[in-house]
Parts: structure tokens; C-alpha cells; sequence
């Protein structure tokens, strides 16, 4: 299977505007940020591979562990950070010493596509608050390289 970064950016602009809702995957109704990978996936890929266990909004400070990077790792295509391309997903810290909790879709080389708490599904640029705490990178499995 072939997937065209393009596709994948494409659709992740697709969700701009969704509201913000803890655990939700629906694009125009509500997403948070792993909902919104999921939603890009099924749209992409097909069937989402798992389903997403339940977790609540500090679940990664609770227990510590790289719930979201492992599961990444397990359906994705990890790349080195200074090879994400535009199409890739972004996994972030939001503290140097906590787990990655955080997911983003690149959409240029300076442009993210991410649900933002408490708002909505939306582009900003990578801007060195991001940049901070990017900490993983992943390419959805089969997508083609990108094209300038």
C-alpha cells in the first residue's frame, strides 16, 4: 500500500475546526490529539489497527510509561526527528521528564496540525515552544516520500 503525503496532510486539514473532546475521534464533532491520528489513519490506512484503551487526560504523568510512543512504535514507521517530513506524526513531552503525551501531524516544514486542548483541531507553526518538546517521529506505513 502507497500513501501520498499529500492524502494524509490533505485529510488532517480536513479535521481544522473540530472541537476539542477528550478521547474523541470524529472528524467535525470532537477529537483530541490521538484522536485525531486515529481519524487520519481510517481515512488513510483503513481500519485502525487497535482500538484505544480508555485514558484519562493526565494518564501519562500517572504511571510513567510511553503508552503513546509504544503504540506508535507498533503501527507506525519510526524516523530519526531531523528526517520528519511533512505527513509525518509528531509525539511531544510536555515536560523533559515526563512520558510523550502529546501527537501532532507535520504539514510543512514549519507547520503542525494538532487538537489543541480546550479549543479545537489546528495549524500552527512548529514554533520553539513545540520544537522543545519534540521528542519522536513517525511516518504512517507506505507513505511515499515527500515531494518539495
Amino acid at each position: 500500500m502507497s500513501i501520498s503525503r499529500a492524502a494524509i496532510i490533505a485529510e488532517a486539514r480536513a479535521w481544522l475546526g473540530t472541537p476539542y473532546r477528550h478521547q474523541a475521534s470524529t472528524r467535525g464533532a470532537g477529537c483530541d490529539c490521538l484522536g485525531l491520528v486515529r481519524g487520519v489513519w481510517r481515512a488513510v490506512c483503513g481500519a485502525e489497527p487497535e482500538a484505544a484503551p480508555p485514558y484519562t487526560p493526565d494518564w501519562a504523568e500517572c504511571d510513567g510509561r510511553e503508552t503513546l510512543r509504544d503504540a506508535a512504535a507498533r503501527h507506525l514507521v519510526s524516523v530519526p526527528l531531523v528526517a520528519a517530513t511533512p505527513g509525518d506524526v509528531l509525539l511531544f513531552r510536555m515536560r523533559a521528564d515526563a512520558p510523550m503525551k502529546h501527537a501532532a501531524i507535520l504539514s510543512a516544514p514549519d507547520r503542525i496540525i494538532h487538537a489543541y486542548w480546550g479549543r479545537a483541531v489546528v495549524e500552527n507553526r512548529l514554533a520553539p515552544f513545540w520544537r522543545a518538546r519534540l521528542a519522536a517521529a513517525f511516518s504512517f506505513p507506505g507513505a511515499k516520500p515527500w515531494q518539495t
